[in-house]
């Protein structure tokens, strides 16, 4: 299946899991619920305002959070998660996969391990093998506010990607789902392991990542 095929499966996964469990349930994003995340994935997609404070801090970003949480609050859920599963505008479309694979794989597990018994997902080669190649596009930039940490990824089978400049050696090791998770923050309910410079694993462990 290719990344837009996937980014497709992943998004209604998510729908239908969101319909499953309510407005109400918890999320692993800090602070949000269910309806906070649908209300944050229809405006990432249909509100253009909304752009800068995705990635910067400051205004950009409390115009954002005002925006996210006005639709939290006062939108209809059903009506949020079916705007979500109607996919993005028509004019994003062509560029669904490379928005939005790692996106909506990561949303899908914050709302799967919130439950009480989730379970890492099998089964997923071709997934698996799409989010080991945007590793190597974009663990740098996930990394870039460690310090001193010469930072590996690694897989089962042997399969390394060196992501560091130098400094303090630490090997972040798992599956491609879970080292992206953890690489986006999600680092209390993940299946890795870090082994290396005892220093670099715990700023590893404990250091700002994500984009």
């Amino acid at each position: 299946m290719s990344a837009r095929g996937w980014a497709q499966s992943e998004r209604h996964a998510l729908c239908d899991l969101m319909d499953e469990v309510g407005p109400d349930a918890p999320t692993l994003c800090a602070g949000w619920d269910t309806a906070h995340l649908a209300a944050h994935l229809v405006v990432r997609e249909r509100r253009p305002d909304v752009g800068p404070g995705l990635v910067l801090s400051g205004a950009p970003a409390r115009h954002t959070a005002r925006v996210t949480n006005r639709l939290a609050e006062r939108g209809n859920f059903t009506q949020q998660v079916d705007r979500v599963r109607r996919g993005p505008p028509a004019h994003l479309r062509p560029f669904d996969g490379q928005m939005n694979l790692v996106e909506f794989v990561v949303h899908h597990e914050d709302v799967r391990r919130a439950g009480d018994d989730w379970a890492p997902r099998t089964g997923l080669g071709d997934l698996d093998a799409l989010l080991w190649q945007r590793l190597g596009k974009g663990a740098r930039l996930m990394s870039r506010r460690l310090d001193d940490v010469d930072l590996t990824l690694a897989r089962p089978g042997g399969d390394t990607i060196h992501v560091g400049k130098g400094g303090r050696p630490a090997t972040l090791s798992g599956e491609p789902v879970e080292l992206v998770n953890f690489l986006f923050g999600r680092r209390e309910l993940v299946k890795v392991e870090v082994i290396g410079d005892e220093g670099a694993c715990h700023e590893l462990r404990t250091g700002r990542l994500g984009i």
